[in-house]
């Protein structure tokens, strides 16, 4: 492994003539010799048959878009840490986007559409040799989280983790998952109380938040805590923003509105580690959803990974016409022996994180994307999810060439509008940002 660069000196580049010995090792000549090639060309294993065309008039276009971003940005100064977090959360209307040039959008209607269509969050953790009134770090990050969740735009928010969590939707009084107490330590089985913000510990008795419930503890010690403990909160609140505008939605009196909406989040649908237990929440609302005729057109955008990569790697042999678009939903196994190339696990793919498949997309030549969208129910079987699992697929595959960008490859408006919005770079963001801190603690 190379050395890093640093603030002074370059990183170690690695050497021109390492290949020399592997290429003149009588060893690897011998394993080379007896390999046999087992294709037949380029894309002769690519398996056409999971690929499906739409036809772009078929259904009606969503006409409302509500998309939600954040970003986070870890700060020193001098033994001092702390970690900034942003979300934001934006609409836009199908009418607007519809009228931009897609090769050369005009800076005016790309602002026309971002004029008071965007709702911010952000908040700060201590993460490294801070303290305040609230105690140490761990009992600071706790009562942070609790605080700028329920406070934030009059409570809103954390209705939502209410009504996920309780299942309020469902009009059936129901404790929140079980979880781990952040004093004693031992597993709360019967979770907190339905509807209560906090309750007690029926071991030691003491105070714990609903927000604890998620578990943000478990990532802390008393003294520190690390910058993933500002990722997860993003994580968590892009995911609360989004449910947000859903739950408003459905509790509409016009009880078309939310089947009439995109809802797009920038990265997959999933919840790793402890806050996995929000998972079964929202799948068994969008599988009520999808159950009873109200379906919720909900997707992530992939911009990075392993699903990128490979989909990058196989789409020049995906033969396309004009004006067709294709579509390629991914069962588990095909997930599991292409992608992963791995052997059957003990739990299926995304059996406990995931709230929505990965669906590949092609428009044209030039745009291809990695979406996730919802089945609803989740089934482990190998062959699962198909087409007619997926929860709107038809309506949100017709509604996508309206939202394409041509700024960047497979880019959609939305995402490229919430991104600019809510992100924060490292330059000059974070250097703003330590200076507040510098000036701030004095």
């Amino acid at each position: 492994m190379a050395y890093s660069a640093g603030n002074r000196l370059p990183f170690e580049s690695a050497s021109k003539l390492g290949h020399l010995n592997v290429i003149e090792s009588e060893w690897v000549k011998s394993l080379i010799d007896d390999f046999e090639i087992d294709d037949l060309g380029l894309g002769s294993d690519i398996n056409d048959s999971i690929w499906d065309t739409y036809d772009r008039n078929k259904e009606k276009v969503l006409q409302h878009i509500w998309v939600v971003d954040g970003s986070y940005v870890p700060v020193q100064e001098n033994n001092k840490e702390v970690a900034f977090v942003k979300t934001a959360l934006m609409t836009i209307e199908q009418s607007k986007i519809a009228k931009i040039d897609k090769e050369f959008p005009h800076p005016l209607q790309l602002q026309d559409i971002m004029k008071n269509s965007a709702l911010f969050h952000s908040t700060v953790f201590p993460l490294k040799n801070i303290k305040s009134g609230k105690g140490n770090i761990y009992d600071t990050v706790r009562h942070s989280i609790f605080d700028s969740i329920k406070i934030e735009e009059q409570g809103l928010y954390f209705e939502t983790l209410k009504w996920l969590v309780y299942e309020k939707w469902n009009m059936v009084h129901k404790n929140s998952p079980d979880f781990q107490c952040p004093h004693c330590g031992l597993k709360i089985d019967d979770g907190i109380g339905y509807d209560k913000d906090v309750d007690n510990c029926k071991f030691c008795g003491k105070e714990v938040l609903l927000t604890d419930m998620i578990g943000f503890h478990l990532d802390m010690s008393e003294d520190s805590a690390p910058v993933t403990v500002a990722s997860s909160y993003m994580m968590i609140m892009e995911t609360l923003m989004l449910f947000t505008v859903i739950r408003l939605h459905w509790e509409s009196k016009d009880k078309n509105l939310v089947s009439e909406t995109l809802y797009i989040k920038d990265g997959p649908m999933t919840l790793g580690g402890q806050y996995a237990k929000l998972v079964p929440c929202i799948r068994n609302f969008l599988d009520h959803a999808k159950r009873i005729g109200r379906p919720i057109h909900i997707m992530g955008c992939e911009k990075s990974g392993k699903y990128f990569d490979y989909l990058h790697t196989i789409e020049r042999f995906i033969p396309l016409n004009d004006g067709e678009i294709k579509y390629a939903v991914l069962s588990h196994d095909y997930i599991r022996k292409e992608i992963q190339r791995a052997p059957e696990h003990i739990n299926p793919y995304g059996s406990r994180t995931n709230y929505g498949e990965k669906v590949f997309v092609i428009l044209d030549k030039n745009t291809q994307m990695v979406l996730n969208m919802s089945p609803g129910e989740y089934i482990s079987s190998s062959d699962f999810p198909k087409s007619e699992d997926i929860m709107g697929l038809g309506r949100i595959l017709a509604t996508l060439p309206s939202l394409v960008s041509r700024k960047y490859e497979g880019a959609l408006y939305p995402i490229e509008l919430v991104n600019g919005i809510a992100s924060m770079s490292n330059y000059p963001s974070a250097k703003i940002l330590q200076d507040f801190v510098r000036d701030t603690l004095k």
